[in-house]
């Protein structure tokens, strides 16, 4: 069975920063920011939410539908996504725009600064999901606004469960339409910062979040994450990388497992402990899409 998977593709330009952000940025001087950092190493990779996830799936054994927007210059993505056996046929494209960018500065601690240019993925509400017998599970990861709104009604029409996973989408969003994905979704996956802003804007606390969904993950970085499930929480303890060199997509490695446990049927702690697994393993290697795995998921 697959999982459609809503989102951006994208390519990153990812550049490291010896120092600290917090040594270089005075507080009392935020007015006036004039800001330059010196990065020495600097590459591009592949990746968006869309693609990052599907990648995380396709490695655990699952079968991954992405469902994005590529530019002019996306031909070299979907070679690449066809080359890991991974279906292009929910991948459209336009002659017009650039395939979205992320620029990614990271510095000695890991804290990150982004700057990203949608491009294409303005386009992705043109994407449509349709009811198909194949597709026992979908998510929507950060997207254009138009696709995030209109894909959820979508799932919702198709009759396929779905995970709402806002990522740095959620600002785009007000407490109102942020209850309706809540409310049509049946499962929710947010960071602590994200776990926060939804709460802020709906009213509602995690407990009463949970209440609402099949289950809410809430994911702490390097003290794992948070499983809520009809008001009771469980802490999932966090698995230790074999070294700290990069953060890019770790989150989208972790929704990847997920995905593959919610297509077994697992529970949700249990996906939880796999994506904790799989996050370690990704932030062991630089770029969102270059590591593997060292066992099995089953």
């Amino acid at each position: 069975m697959a999982a459609l998977i809503c989102g951006s593709l994208a390519f990153d330009t990812i550049m490291s920063f010896e120092g600290r952000f917090a040594e270089q940025i005075l507080p009392d001087q935020l007015h006036i920011l004039n800001v330059s950092f010196l990065v020495p190493s600097l590459r591009r990779d592949f990746g968006g939410c869309a693609g990052n996830i599907a990648y995380s799936l396709k490695l655990l054994g699952g079968e991954p539908l992405p469902m994005a927007m590529l530019g002019s210059d996306g031909g070299e993505y979907v070679q690449r996504l066809q080359t890991l056996g991974i279906s292009t046929r929910h991948v459209g494209q336009v002659d017009d725009t650039y395939t979205a960018q992320a620029m990614i500065m990271t510095d000695r601690d890991n804290n990150q600064i982004t700057a990203f240019h949608p491009g294409a993925m303005m386009q992705a509400h043109v994407n449509r999901i349709e009811r198909n017998p194949a597709v026992q599970v979908g998510i929507i990861s950060p997207d254009g606004r138009d696709a995030m709104l209109e894909h959820a009604a979508q799932f919702v029409a198709a009759g396929i469960p779905f995970v709402f996973d806002p990522g740095q989408g959620l600002p785009m969003f007000n407490g109102e339409e942020l209850g309706r994905f809540v409310e049509q979704a049946s499962w929710v996956t947010v960071n602590d910062y994200e776990g926060k802003m939804l709460c802020d804007r709906t009213g509602w606390s995690l407990e009463d979040i949970s209440r609402k969904v099949e289950g809410l993950v809430v994911t702490l970085g390097a003290e794992g994450c948070e499983v809520w499930v009809q008001g009771a929480r469980t802490h999932v303890p966090p698995v230790a990388p074999a070294q700290v060199v990069d953060p890019t997509g770790c989150g989208d490695a972790w929704r990847g497992a997920l995905l593959f446990g919610l297509e077994k049927g697992w529970p949700l702690v249990r996906c939880a402990e796999l994506g904790n697994r799989v996050g370690a393993l990704k932030i062991a290697q630089r770029g969102p899409q270059n590591y593997t795995l060292d066992f099995d998921p089953a």
